[in-house]
């Protein structure tokens, strides 16, 4: 099997100027088009282990990163993103080009993929079960998120659950976490092997990196887990880890609220999000250590919540 690791360098900028590289991520397959470096070297730095379709295979997604056109390119250098001759987002400067690939690639993805229920989340995995985290702002999900990942739970995602409309289980689409300002060290010092592109600063979100999924992770990017945790996180400075049982009519305004398409699938989608909710045990869980944060979460795996919660 061809992956992006397989490729020499001057092959993979090949394809990627000729718009011949798709990648597959789990549910999905991404056409990537440009001519940039910056493009280039976050690819193979982030997808190494992910395969290679054919050039002629079917993309569920198309994506353009371009150099920006106009008189800004002689002095202040942009990058354009484009998705079948759409331009949905303003040009973003130069150096900020490998972020902009990842968000275009989850913007594709949160407004195009409606034969799932799609919920802004990330999730992890552990025996076949799924813990779903919800991304209220300032929640430190991705944080949380990437710590779990190195600590023996399998990724799915790190921005979305794609929720089966059919038998509700969640299909990974695991790719780079993303992570931001303090968030960065946290990260690098808690899992010291891990994989990060070089941050980039000054974006709208502050500075950003992305941390490489795990090979083994890529590997198993078919296999779907069943949602049986819903945990709502929220990090809150020098506080102790406490896990909190909570209502399932709260857990549904809650993932609604944090859903991409709840109301657009209507019926569909509140049978959807009520089956989820119905299948799982609800949690709110604040934290300020991430070693704390492992226990809590290695305890509802194992079944021993109740002896957090005290239920």
């Amino acid at each position: 099997m061809n992956t992006v690791a397989s490729l020499g360098q001057q092959a993979l900028a090949h394809q990627l100027r000729s718009g011949d590289l798709v990648i597959h991520c789990g549910a999905f397959r991404y056409r990537i088009q440009s001519p940039l470096d910056l493009i280039a070297n976050g690819l193979r730095l982030m997808y190494a282990d992910y395969p290679l379709a054919p050039a002629d295979a079917f993309a569920d997604f198309s994506l353009k990163m371009e150099p920006g056109a106009g008189l800004h390119r002689w002095w202040r250098p942009q990058v354009r993103f484009s998705t079948d001759g759409f331009y949905p987002f303003e040009p973003l400067p130069l150096g900020h080009a490998y972020p902009q690939l990842e968000w275009a690639m989850n913007w594709c993805v949160s407004t195009r993929a409606h034969h799932y229920l799609m919920l802004h989340s990330a999730v992890i995995e552990r025996d076949g079960m799924a813990v779903v985290l919800p991304a209220p702002p300032g929640s430190g999900k991705s944080t949380l998120c990437a710590a779990l990942v190195h600590r023996g739970w399998r990724l799915l995602s790190d921005e979305v659950a794609l929720v089966s409309l059919q038998d509700g289980r969640i299909s990974p689409a695991a790719r780079p976490i993303s992570l931001k300002n303090a968030s960065i060290e946290i990260i690098r010092a808690f899992a010291p092997g891990a994989v990060f592109t070089p941050t980039t600063h000054g974006t709208t979100k502050g500075s950003v990196t992305h941390v490489r999924a795990p090979r083994e992770h890529v590997a198993r990017m078919l296999e779907p887990a069943q949602p049986r945790w819903v945990v709502v996180p929220r990090y809150v400075a020098k506080a102790p880890a406490r896990l909190q049982p909570v209502g399932r009519a709260q857990t549904l305004m809650t993932l609604a609220t944090n859903a991409f398409n709840y109301t657009l699938l209507g019926r569909v989608g509140f049978e959807a999000l009520g089956r989820l909710v119905e299948g799982c045990e609800c949690f709110e869980f604040s934290y300020s250590q991430l070693d704390d944060a492992i226990g809590v979460f290695d305890a509802i795996a194992a079944g021993r919540a109740g002896e957090i919660t005290g239920g």
